[in-house]
């Protein structure tokens, strides 16, 4: 399963992005694939976040707009919506012990926890996902 870091869904969306052409293009060959794509309600969240908040830098969407993008997302049959499993805690505790992950990267460490409960890999342009243990992740942009 391919799970999608928000930076990436950021910057798809974003065209004054220097990752922009790079990023909507691998994730519209993503979501039109026959792979399983799992959305982290933290990315979802993260999405909605900055792509609506004027006083971020990058694309501005209202919020009609970002909610419609993600029905589109949503919409597509191969796009599941992670939760956390039962088995949840252990691996987010596990993460954030053996991945030293105080502070800001406690929310790096959940998306880890909840990609390694799924078996899947996670995709991302944020090189400190190295540290969690047992994580694969992989970096499409370079």
């Amino acid at each position: 399963m391919i799970v999608v870091d928000a930076n990436l869904l950021v910057y798809a969306y974003n065209t004054g992005s220097p990752h922009y052409r790079e990023s909507r293009q691998w994730l519209e060959e993503v979501f039109s694939g026959i792979e399983p794509v799992g959305l982290p309600w933290q990315s979802i969240a993260a999405f909605l976040r900055v792509t609506t908040n004027p006083r971020l830098h990058g694309q501005q969407y209202s919020l009609k707009e970002a909610v419609g993008i993600i029905e589109d997302w949503m919409a597509q049959p191969n796009v599941r919506i992670l939760t956390p499993t039962d088995n949840h805690w252990e691996q987010f505790r596990r993460m954030i012990v053996e991945g030293q992950s105080p502070g800001a990267l406690i929310s790096d460490a959940e998306l880890a926890a909840l990609t390694v409960e799924y078996g899947g890999v996670l995709y991302t342009a944020d090189r400190d996902f190295a540290r969690f243990p047992g994580l694969r992740w992989n970096n499409p942009l370079g």
